[in-house]
């Protein structure tokens, strides 16, 4: 594709640029209206400079990539309703011999968790959590959500579903979510091997966990404030129970007696005053005794039971007397029915999402199947959906619509077409040199232009120069892609969106909260990128 006139490539690189720098740095202070309406106002741009007609911006819309984020919010939100990260949490920390052992498990759990449930849902769920470790444990803070931020980045290259680039890659090349796995799988779990090591290599020394006897890793459960919080034992003062005090052996003989409390159904009860008297005449004879508390109790099973089941409770009530069978209340039985219902719908919801990832292993289209995962949860709930679907990201989604408009614009000027043109005698990945000066190309611009964007300008063209070759090294050209433009994101603190989440979450959490620092972080990020990237490049085959 050549240029397009002057006046497209100069308005259309404008509308471009303002797209990014608001995408790296929303917040700036001529124009602090954040990534998502910086999306649209490139797209509008786009539109507004005619670089692109208002037809090919809707055609531009990825709508299966729009319909798999969706679809995979909302059963990340319904795990997260059934407490599936407070069990993982619980795991993660169990009986943990130290810091560097707990290093290294948030590196394989933040690895698992973001290839099945986005990266960016991970690192929201867990930054909280790794803070709270590690104050009560007083680790220092900056390892472990280094650990957390790289790892979540790093193990998301393994699945279509772990980050929104790998989606874009899926729909776009047509690689089935199995030989997707397939491909990067060792890159992954090498990556993260030597990711974690390079953590331990450079925080050795100041990894010492502080060893109590009354704060154990094993003592916290999940990062739910409630759920974590170190209550001390309680000694409450003990209410008699009517297992403790059953009067049923005064009625055994004569379950006829029941009519002393119930003459006509409900409303004829009376009870003692306190508890502890003549049943008959109401009068207080000795002070709340043991047996007249046990009566009184009694008698408010009685009215719960003739309340809700009628003559036929009072009979069954009666039966259960004669036979000296203790009587539930009817609260208790109402609990235990909704434990029972509760703990089905988890089931359920388990079982759906492994069937769900049984078929995306199966090849069946990825859109569709996570919607329809997602739809299925939500008729088993069988409540009103709408508080589950207001937590999903729809900026996110109104982001990705104007990133889509922009980019395709961007592309319509015909600059990354001359650039690659430029760059392909070079990057061909029929031979190391070509994949060592592909993979610098799209490490620079996924932290300059960010990971997803990088995507859209390069996928189509690098793929096109693989086919060239061979079609098992187009696959092979998508599978690096993939893997390089992930893995850039652990270069610094701009490079994903999993590392500003953590910065973020980790800044305002309450009580006490965490700077991340860009420099920081980039004293760890870059060696590792570098060093991660290489090895995995080695490892990818199609």
């Amino acid at each position: 594709m050549t240029l397009a006139s002057p006046e497209k490539v100069v308005l259309g690189s404008i509308a471009f640029g303002l797209f990014w720098i608001l995408a790296v740095f929303p917040a700036v202070p001529f124009l602090p209206i954040g990534r998502t309406a910086g999306s649209l106002l490139g797209g509008m741009l786009m539109i507004i400079f005619r670089v692109i007609t208002p037809s090919q911006a809707y055609a531009a819309i990825d709508l299966s990539v729009l319909g798999l984020l969706f679809g995979t919010m909302v059963v990340s939100i319904y795990l997260e309703r059934a407490n599936a990260f407070k069990y993982l949490g619980i795991l993660f920390s169990w009986k943990s011999r130290g810091a560097k052992d707990l290093l290294c498990r948030i590196c394989i759990f933040t690895a698992v968790t973001s290839a099945l449930f986005t990266n960016d849902t991970c690192c929201v769920l867990l930054t909280e959590f790794i803070l709270k470790v590690a104050r009560e444990n007083n680790i220092p803070a900056h390892p472990l959500l280094l650990a957390l931020a790289s790892s979540a980045n790093v193990g998301s290259s393994a699945t279509p579903i772990g980050n929104p680039q790998n989606l874009i890659i899926a729909i776009q090349s047509g690689i089935s979510f199995g030989d997707f796995i397939l491909g990067i799988l060792p890159a992954m779990l090498v990556g993260i091997v030597v990711n974690a090591l390079i953590l331990l290599g450079m925080y050795w020394k100041i990894l010492y966990m502080k060893k109590d006897e009354e704060t154990t890793l094993e003592e916290v459960k999940c990062p739910d404030d409630a759920a974590s919080h170190q209550f001390s034992p309680v000694h409450m003062s003990h209410r008699p129970s009517f297992e403790d005090n059953n009067p049923t052996s005064e009625f055994r003989s004569s379950p006829n007696q029941v009519s002393l409390y119930a003459t006509a159904g409900e409303g004829n009860i009376r009870r003692s005053p306190c508890g502890g008297g003549d049943v008959e005449s109401g009068r207080n004879l000795s002070g709340c005794s043991r047996e007249g508390a046990a009566v009184d109790s009694f008698a408010r099973k009685l009215e719960e039971k003739i309340a809700l089941e009628g003559e036929h409770g009072l009979q069954e009530m009666a039966n259960c007397i004669e036979n000296g069978i203790p009587i539930e209340p009817a609260e208790k039985k109402e609990t235990l029915i909704k434990k029972w219902r509760r703990k089905s719908w988890k089931a359920c919801l388990y079982l759906v999402t492994l069937g769900m990832v049984v078929a995306l292993l199966m090849g069946l289209n990825m859109s569709w199947t996570v919607l329809t995962a997602a739809l299925v949860l939500m008729v088993l709930d069988f409540k009103d959906a709408g508080p589950c679907l207001d937590k999903v990201s729809y900026s996110l989604l109104v982001f990705f619509c104007g990133m889509f408009i922009t980019v395709d614009g961007f592309n319509r000027t015909g600059i990354p077409s001359t650039l690659w043109t430029i760059m392909e005698p070079h990057a061909r990945i029929d031979h190391a040199g070509g994949i060592a000066v592909l993979a610098i190309v799209i490490l620079i611009l996924s932290n300059i232009a960010s990971n997803v964007p990088t995507v859209l300008l390069l996928g189509g063209r690098v793929a096109a120069s693989a086919a060239a070759i061979s079609p098992s090294q187009e696959k092979r050209a998508w599978l690096i892609l993939a893997w390089v433009s992930t893995v850039a994101g652990n270069l610094s603190l701009l490079g994903s969106a999993a590392n500003l989440i953590v910065c973020e979450q980790a800044r305002r959490a309450k009580p006490v909260g965490f700077t991340l620092s860009f420099w920081t972080h980039l004293k760890f990020g870059f060696p590792s990128t570098l060093i991660v990237t290489a090895i995995g490049l080695l490892l990818i085959r199609s």
